[in-house]
């Protein structure tokens, strides 16, 4: 049970986090969406397009204004959670936060009510600009959010201060141009389009098995699948490019992703499955795959993939220094500068981070004993089993997600989508996999950066807010019953408008006929 401030920080967080995450890729993949449908209806002015971009915007306002809500209560936490983490680092953390607030969310609001409200006010053109630009903000709040998150998994353009104990930017350019930071945009959007993409699929599926508006879903489903066809190819690129920059500068996560226990002899092989034990620091029941993990995390046949082992012995070196960096720290504190001590600190500030990992173990870091030094070592090593079968969940639900848009995509260019049930039943049941893969994603993400709150710098144990847990399981609570609410009216919400469908942008009995140009005539009359 959750009893520590720690441990109930940060389930509150991850539950926030992951809650609002159920919101945020679909809207990045519906307003690219939205903005391709209009773009086609400006092009060719056919009402259809028209009204395919007016229903499918109806589910992404809903959607976006769920996202808006919990958004604002998971960015509270920094103040109310971990308040010694926005003191440490919030002159870099709340930069492209704040940046993010002030324009790409104000832009994407400003422009989401034009959308809606410019229909008859606007011209065409100037209506499709609104689109675009909505699309633009929403991509651009992700870009500013995920790099805020990428200097937490790799924090360059910064430096430790002693005399204020906070870290301060030196350079915003690197802040901005992070590589993690980049790579987890390009492959976080990515993933949104391929969860857009599966959506408007199993929805406009949903209609041909029901044979109801039938010209509207055809169309809605081509977009979708030629759509979700580059952005999913784009997540696969993109997810061995994060692989890349993990073996560059996370190590100890991606050890930790594949299970690799020991350093083998360059190129590592790729564990695709087994059963993990950390006790026994070895993977049961191994199926590997040999040179790929050597040729992902390296992108050559003779560098080496450090295994748990070696980076354990690695990390115990870090510890030590951290040690005499803490100690340091401690002498230049109390008032005695001499420029010899403030030299010897600089060389050795790097492993600070590594020295607070004896926090929970000794009060006076410089004297910890081995048997302490040996328990912030395993601590530098997060729990491989969880980390190790939610990539394979993830990669297993978009090996999936491939084969549903390739095949939809195939059938869509043969115009044999209706005759084709096996492709429209798997396009509805397969809804639900793009959350699975983010949020599957975001786990390894970020349970795999721990014991740090900041790579290598903060531990997560001291980044918390002085809290009694009560404070913590009363919030908790009150979030749990709030967001469960959300959900329902979300749920319903969607489910009501779906089945309602394209009829529903009409008043009274609509007669929606549409010849399309393979000669079939479809007429449908609803009640809306």
């Amino acid at each position: 049970m959750l009893h520590d401030v720690v441990d109930l920080s940060r389930f509150q967080f991850a539950f926030t986090a992951m809650y609002h995450f159920i919101f945020v890729p679909l809207t990045l993949g519906m307003t690219f969406l939205l903005a391709i449908m209009e773009s086609i209806y400006v092009i060719t002015g056919k009402q259809v397009y028209k009204d395919m971009t007016k229903f499918w915007g109806k589910l992404f306002a809903i959607n976006f204004a769920l996202g808006v809500a919990t958004g604002l209560t998971f960015e509270f936490q920094f103040g109310t959670n971990w308040a010694y983490y926005s003191h440490y680092v919030g002159d870099i953390f709340g930069v492209p936060l704040a940046i993010e607030a002030l324009m790409a969310f104000f832009l994407e609001s400003t422009m989401i009510g034009m959308f809606f409200f410019g229909w008859d006010r606007l011209s065409k053109r100037q209506h499709l600009g609104v689109t675009w630009l909505v699309a633009l903000g929403s991509n651009l709040s992700a870009l500013l959010i995920l790099v805020a998150n990428g200097w937490m998994q790799n924090p360059v353009g910064a430096h430790f201060d002693y005399e204020t104990m906070r870290m301060e930017m030196i350079s915003f350019s690197e802040v901005i141009f992070n590589p993690v930071a980049q790579v987890k945009f390009v492959h976080t959007v990515a993933s949104g389009y391929v969860c857009g993409s599966m959506f408007v699929l199993g929805v406009s599926a949903f209609y041909m098995l029901k044979g109801r508006d039938l010209a509207f879903a055809r169309r809605s489903f081509t977009i979708a699948a030629s759509f979700g066809l580059m952005a999913i190819i784009a997540v696969m690129i993109l997810g061995d490019e994060s692989g890349y920059e993990l073996g560059d500068v996370q190590k100890t996560k991606l050890a930790a992703i594949e299970a690799e226990w020991h350093t083998e002899p360059a190129p590592a092989a790729f564990t695709a499955f087994g059963f993990p034990n950390q006790d026994k620091m070895e993977t049961e029941y191994a199926i590997k795959i040999p040179y790929l993990m050597g040729i992902i995390a390296t992108r050559s046949l003779d560098t080496q993939v450090t295994g748990i082992r070696d980076l354990k012995k690695q990390h115990e070196v870090r510890i030590r220094n951290g040690m005499v960096a803490y100690g340091l720290l401690t002498k230049l504190r109390s008032g005695d500068k001499n420029a010899a001590d403030i030299a010897a600190f600089n060389e050795v500030k790097g492993d600070l981070g590594y020295g607070l990992l004896l926090k929970p173990y000794t009060k006076n870091v410089v004297d910890a004993t081995p048997q302490q030094i040996q328990q912030a070592v395993n601590d530098s090593i997060p729990r491989v089993w969880p980390l190790f079968f939610s990539f394979r969940i993830m990669v297993g639900a978009g090996f999936l997600m491939f084969m549903i848009v390739a095949a939809a995509f195939i059938q869509s260019c043969r115009h044999k989508i209706p005759t084709n049930k096996w492709i429209l039943k798997a396009a509805l049941y397969g809804i639900p996999l793009p959350w699975i893969a983010i949020e599957a994603g975001w786990f390894v993400a970020e349970y795999g950066r721990q014991p740090w709150a900041i790579g290598e710098i903060l531990p997560v144990n001291m980044a918390a807010s002085h809290l009694a847990p009560s404070q913590l399981w009363f919030s908790l609570s009150l979030i749990i019953v709030l967001y469960s609410l959300f959900f329902i009216a979300e749920a319903y919400l969607m489910t009501k408008f779906a089945r309602l469908g394209p009829s529903s942008l009409k008043t009274g009995r609509y007669h929606f006929e549409q010849q399309d140009n393979d000669k079939d005539a479809l007429t449908h009359q609803v009640d809306a």
